[in-house]
């Protein structure tokens, strides 16, 4: 019987846990789907990614009032991936003034966001729930270069680009006063790293600079918060070790003049011990192979995933 395609057979609802992190943060976690986080200021709310779509993005809202009445005035892209972004319009009835994203985010946007939406509603169907109500890809309204301010009143929120890895576009929230780190798919805990766009390379000396801030408390892309020092530094180190291991099998098959399959086969050996019981873990292995041959093959920016590529690939590695 062939494996169902990508997560189509996932239709395990998850858990949501709406942890308060600080006097101003919390976060929105499900049990390996992709997490959000809430930053409540003096005058208004920011929210760090959106959910998929915006009938998804009700529970979140209201999670968000019953802490409080504050207008959502910011949405922030962590970086594009459309179950990350599809969600923003929800923001707009709530007082939302600005959806801020970088300037490889936005590139993505431009290069590959109708695709990546098909291929990522193929993908994972659960995760999509109320799709009809996407009015359509999310553009930002601000884009930065690097790194910029906000003050949610007395507040301050500061919003950068440190490096690549996930993707080209990754974007952290980071709050000093309160050494609260929001993420997005840059760290992963308990979960696997999807890899399908990533700059496999550059991502380990993205992750020191994060942990260079000396964040108390963090909000991985998926997975539970990390809500001590120590906590920090595992997800930190389990990202790292997920990027590298597989990064390395994929030189190794390269090396080996391997075909796909074949490098399939070779990563599994150094990743399934290790990996192979968490979160979305198969889910995601065939499209990070496929990265990881690529970008050891010498292709730095990585190919665009389209719903008839995804299937493609994943019949190619089916045994």
């Amino acid at each position: 019987m062939a494996k169902a395609f990508a997560s189509q057979a996932d239709l395990e609802e998850k858990k949501i846990t709406f942890t308060r992190l600080s006097d101003n943060a919390y976060a929105y976690t499900a049990e390996g789907d992709p997490n959000s986080g809430v930053i409540v200021g003096d005058d208004g709310v920011l929210i760090v990614d959106t959910t998929a779509t915006p009938a998804m993005a009700q529970d979140l809202i209201a999670k968000i009032r019953s802490v409080t009445d504050k207008p959502i005035k910011y949405v922030v892209l962590s970086h594009y991936h459309a179950v990350r972004v599809l969600g923003a319009s929800a923001y707009f009835e709530e007082g939302a003034q600005q959806i801020i994203a970088s300037r490889g985010t936005y590139e993505m946007i431009v290069e590959r966001g109708e695709a990546d939406m098909k291929s990522e509603i193929e993908r994972f169907p659960r995760l999509f729930a109320g799709v009809e109500t996407v009015p359509g890809l999310t553009w930002p309204t601000l884009v930065f270069e690097k790194e910029i301010t906000l003050w949610l009143g007395k507040l301050e929120v500061k919003i950068a680009h440190l490096g690549s890895g996930h993707t080209k576009g990754d974007t952290v929230v980071w709050l000093p006063s309160q050494k609260v780190l929001f993420s997005g798919d840059l760290v992963e805990y308990d979960a696997a790293c999807y890899c399908g766009d990533a700059q496999l390379e550059d991502w380990p000396a993205t992750l020191e600079a994060l942990r260079a801030l000396k964040a108390e408390k963090l909000v991985p892309g998926r997975g539970p918060a990390l809500l001590s020092p120590a906590e920090v530094d595992k997800g930190l180190d389990y990202t790292k070790d997920f990027v590298t291991t597989l990064l390395q099998a994929g030189r190794e098959a390269v090396a080996d003049k391997l075909d796909l399959k074949g490098s399939m086969a070779h990563t599994r050996k150094a990743m399934d011990p290790k990996f192979g019981h968490v979160f979305i873990y198969e889910h995601c292995l065939p499209f990070d192979v496929s990265r990881a041959y690529d970008e050891a093959s010498g292709i730095r920016h990585p190919r665009i995933w389209t719903a008839e590529r995804d299937k493609e690939m994943w019949a190619a590695l089916q045994d």
